[in-house]
């Protein structure tokens, strides 16, 4: 029987090639070059490399100056990381029902929370671009003006994505984050990106990844180079350079993986659009298919079990963050408080999609998924 992972990495000689170059200490940052490289990719004035995609988050968080009781507003349907950090500060994460074609946060919610809110202490929003499709930017811009508020783009899934030709990270959000880290389990390299126009911004995130220490070079007029000082209370979330090596290789195939994926989309649109009992993923604006998430009609864990039994891995992106435990019983939430998001969850399943697929890895997982679709009753 053949196995279809849910997502293996491209790796080549690149990456070897790479990490050679970092272990034979030469003394070049393949840091720097990463964040030089990144940043002229995506468009924006400034880039700084960080530990995970959930590092570049939390950073972002400490960046806008987040404090106890603060507010941050966030799709119910994100990866539990999105409202951790904001747990982390002691503050409020205010959940936000999905778009149920898109499941990215619905802005009729979102702006129906914002146009109610009588609290000074909402400090802004985290949106998720979910699997590769952003949501209605432009909109969404123009809340974010109207109301005064901070946000901070997660693309975590949307790297390399664009909306009306103009790549995620380049436009109005104050901060954009970005991971290294696919849906690999588990990690081989972990590693995130946090990008954004104000230098201010910037510069405390720098201050802040590592530890908050300021020292001097060493020079002729008698600065000591071991000598230093902590100005904050900061973190430790700088990358590494084995693993700036790594992502920087993975980051060079950012745009060939993209467009592998689209083909696999493709195939899987075509030979899956009559299958009973299944939907495929509307497309509504530019997608880059880091996630293929069908809609099951009916028994969805049992149509999943017997896809992995068929040696096919399949996901499911996500559970809704007011079903955890945690968010559950700390703000009081009921199961049907986000009715879009728990309606999706109970049919949502996601197929193996990377840019290393054959096209006879993907039929073999169309083939799959028509078997089991013709065992449902």
């Amino acid at each position: 029987m053949k196995k279809i992972p849910f997502y293996v990495p491209n790796i080549s000689n690149l990456e070897l090639e790479e990490i050679k170059d970092v272990l034979s200490l030469s003394g070049k940052s393949e840091k720097e070059k990463l964040e030089k490289e990144f940043a002229k990719y995506i468009g924006s004035d400034y880039a700084l490399a960080t530990s995970s995609g959930t590092g570049a988050l939390h950073l972002s968080m400490t960046a806008i100056d987040l404090k106890r009781g603060d507010k941050i507003l966030c799709s119910v349907n994100s990866f539990p990381n999105v409202p951790e950090v904001v747990r982390h500060f002691d503050a409020e994460p205010i959940f936000v029902d999905i778009d149920s074609d898109d499941f990215n946060i619905d802005l009729d919610s979102l702006e129906d929370i914002l146009s109610k809110n009588r609290s000074k202490k909402l400090k802004g929003a985290i949106v998720s671009h979910f699997g590769g499709q952003t949501a209605d930017l432009n909109r969404l811009y123009e809340i974010a003006k109207k109301y005064s508020i901070l946000l901070i783009e997660d693309a975590s899934e949307a790297m390399g994505a664009t909306y009306n030709g103009k790549k995620v990270g380049s436009m109005d959000a104050d901060i954009t984050t970005f991971s290294f880290s696919k849906h690999l389990k588990p990690s081989i390299s972990n590693g995130g990106m946090l990008v954004t126009d104000n230098e201010e911004l910037m510069d405390r995130a720098k201050l802040l990844i590592n530890h908050a220490l300021v020292k001097s070079e060493w020079d002729k007029e008698g600065s000591l180079g071991y000598v230093y000082d902590v100005v904050d209370i900061g973190l430790k979330y700088d990358m590494s350079e084995l693993e700036a090596a790594y992502n920087f290789a993975q980051f060079k195939k950012v745009d060939k993986a993209i467009k592998r994926r689209q083909e696999i989309a493709k195939i899987y649109d075509k030979e899956l659009a009559d299958v009973p009992h299944i939907t495929t993923p509307v497309k509504k604006r530019d997608h880059t298919y880091e996630l293929y998430v069908i809609k099951i009609d009916k028994n969805r864990d049992s149509f999943a079990r017997e896809l992995v039994s068929k040696g096919v891995e399949v996901g499911l992106h996500y559970i809704p963050l007011h079903l955890l435990t945690y968010y559950k019983r700390k703000y009081s939430l009921r199961i049907n408080d986000f009715p879009n998001a728990l309606k999706n969850y109970q049919h949502i399943l996601s197929l193996p999609i990377y840019s290393k697929m054959s096209d006879d890895d993907a039929y073999y997982v169309v083939e799959k998924v028509k078997e089991v679709a013709k065992s449902r009753v």
